[in-house]
């Protein structure tokens, strides 16, 4: 029997693969975030840990758990809150949730695409406070969202769930990546992508090569009635540059769910002008969330029982 440990509170269910072979099985009592020393001691004193993307597993923690820790299952798809290359070295295995939340992570993204081209935040948020006073033909003029072109950056499964929808807009999809997709709509040049899209979203993974890889530039190539969306990683859009932008009506409006040091938000987007703001509920759904924590448990499970996972994101020893 192997012990594991989940430093947060899992939705029902996400824990029983665990559960059902027999482990011990360590949940947080209060579902809060774990200091340094609280996530180094877990991984002390366990076979396994199952985390979230919150908690920063970096090298001090996985030297901890050498020795002992097998296995760190991040219910996530992205996996930059762990030291990958640590692990690697310490001979912990990686796990994440691929294939579990896109369809869910598309949604919210096209939720924003419409919320944001259409100023819906604007339009509650006088509703909600007296300001309105009845229809006029000038109120709340968005853009339009059939018929625009988007510009997908990042075309994994996520990217293309979205193409999908757009489609069904009857939208002109192009899309951007490193390499050639074969697939029509590519675009090599992340430049002319831009400039030649009316509603940018983003969908690349958080790298040294991503980082603020949409900033004051890149956003000054952008036509100024575009929409930019970010469900990817907060850190990829410069904040504060975007702020600046929609206060210059560089480009007319952005639907933001993730932010640079989540749960902090630039106080300059907080106020900037046509914004939709969520707080990173991309993958929030109870049938999503579930099945990420049961895939996260299910990998854990695999390499405690001396397998190789399918959602194994490190070598296997």
């Amino acid at each position: 029997m192997a012990r594991i440990t989940a430093t947060r509170r899992l939705p029902e269910g996400g824990l029983e693969p665990l559960r059902a072979a027999g482990h011990d099985v360590i949940e947080s009592d209060d579902d809060r975030v774990l200091s340094a020393a609280e996530l180094a001691d877990a991984a002390r004193n366990s076979d396994a840990l199952v985390c979230l993307l919150t908690d920063r597993i970096d090298r001090e923690v996985l030297q901890a758990g050498a020795g002992r820790l097998r296995v760190v299952a991040n219910v996530a798809v992205g996996y930059d809150n762990i030291d990958v290359a640590a692990a690697n070295e310490f001979g912990i295995i990686v796990c994440n949730t691929p294939g579990v939340l896109d369809e869910t992570t598309a949604d919210l993204a096209f939720l924003l695409i419409l919320a944001a081209s259409r100023l819906a935040h604007d339009a509650e948020d006088d509703l909600r406070k007296g300001r309105w006073d009845g229809w006029g033909i000038m109120q709340y003029l968005g853009r339009d969202v059939h018929g625009a072109t988007i510009g997908l950056v990042g075309y994994g499964r996520i990217g293309q769930a979205v193409a999908r929808r757009a489609r069904g807009f009857d939208m002109n999809v192009l899309h951007h990546t490193r390499n050639d997709t074969g697939i029509p709509g590519w675009e090599s040049n992340l430049d002319r992508l831009l400039e030649s899209s009316d509603i940018v979203s983003l969908h690349v993974p958080l790298s040294d090569t991503t980082r603020h890889l949409i900033g004051a530039r890149e956003l000054s190539l952008m036509k100024p009635t575009a929409v930019l969306v970010n469900t990817a990683r907060g850190p990829v859009v410069d904040e504060e540059a975007l702020a600046i932008a929609l206060e210059n009506e560089t480009v007319f409006a952005a639907g933001i769910d993730v932010f640079e040091r989540e749960p902090r938000v630039h106080p300059r987007l907080l106020t900037a002008p046509r914004t939709v703001l969520l707080p990173h509920i991309g993958s929030g759904s109870i049938e999503t969330r579930t099945r990420m924590a049961v895939v996260a448990s299910e990998g854990a499970l695999a390499v405690l029982a001396g397998e190789s996972p399918t959602n194994a994101v490190t070598r296997v020893p």
